[in-house]
This record gives structure tokens, C-alpha cells and sequence, in this order.
């Protein structure tokens, strides 16, 4: 039985690209609504970078690149190396009304945004298939 190792994180990271940028297209519309509009893609990369109305992302955006690391590393990635990326993956992707940090503006997010919930139950469905 051929390992599925590099095929079960790269579909990982295809449906957390999928989710971070439905977040980074709400991000995008409330900023624009509450503190104004984006006039360049310049401008967004530069606010997306370096302001803290899009920081809570980082944390999704620097685990995508943990992903991506372990996918291009010499030694191909092991069984373990998918089922731990997978579990913090599930963690991190869980929106909490009382949580804090991240977990609680996905949950915000959530809330304010059908785009970001139907990104959500399609990261639900990738989890589901990355069941061993």
C-alpha cells in the first residue's frame, strides 16, 4: 500500500489556503466597512503584513508555512509528521465564543460571514477525508 503521506498534507494545505483566504476576503470587507477603503493591492499586502486588525491571521498564515516546509523537507514526511500536522491543524481551526486569540475572531468571523462558514464546513469535509 502506497504511502499517502505527502498527498494527505498537501490536501491539508490546499484546504487551509482555501480557508485563510475567505478569512483574508472578510478581513478585507469589515476592514473596508469600519475603517476604510483599500485602494491598492499594495496598500492590503502592506495592512495584511503589518497592521493588528489582520494579525489574528498570522497564526493560520504561519502554519500554512509549516505545512509547506514539511512538504519540500529532503526526507520525505513521515505518517507521524501528517497525523500531528493534522491534529494542530484541527485545533487551531476550532472557532470559540468564550476563547481568545485566534479561536475566538474565527468564531467572530464566523458569525459575520456565511463565506467564512461555508469555508469552514469545506475544511471540515478535508478533515473528514484525511481520516486514516
Amino acid at each position: 500500500m502506497p504511502d499517502r503521506t505527502g498527498e494527505r498534507l498537501t490536501q491539508l494545505r490546499n484546504g487551509l489556503l482555501r480557508l485563510h483566504k475567505s478569512l483574508l476576503d472578510s478581513e478585507r470587507a469589515a476592514y473596508e466597512r469600519d475603517v476604510a477603503r483599500i485602494a491598492s493591492t499594495g496598500q492590503y499586502l502592506n495592512l495584511v503584513l503589518n497592521d493588528p486588525w489582520f494579525g489574528w491571521l498570522r497564526e493560520l498564515s504561519q502554519f500554512i508555512v509549516l505545512v509547506d516546509e514539511t512538504l519540500d523537507f529532503e526526507e520525505p514526511a513521515t505518517t507521524a509528521d501528517a497525523v500531528r500536522l493534522i491534529a494542530r491543524a484541527r485545533d487551531l481551526i476550532s472557532p470559540a465564543e468564550d476563547g481568545a486569540g485566534f479561536a475566538r475572531r474565527y468564531f467572530e468571523a464566523m458569525q459575520r460571514d456565511p463565506g467564512v462558514v461555508l469555508a469552514h464546513a469545506d475544511m471540515v469535509r478535508v478533515f473528514a477525508g484525511l481520516a486514516e
